[in-house]
């Protein structure tokens, strides 16, 4: 039982940082455009090749 005063602190600690981390990522703008990727995805880049 001993083991549990070590245990408990340290899950507790994680998820305050995993929890800092997504608190970070939505801050940052990460979840703003969730179909720009999916579109992109889709659009063939072959219509405009490049002029050199």
């Amino acid at each position: 039982m001993d083991v549990l005063l070590y245990l408990i602190p340290i899950a507790l600690t994680l998820s305050l940082c995993a929890l800092a981390a997504f608190l970070w990522t939505l801050k940052s703008g990460q979840y703003d455009d969730l179909e720009g990727a999916a579109q992109r995805i889709l659009m063939d880049d072959d219509e405009n090749p490049p002029t050199n």
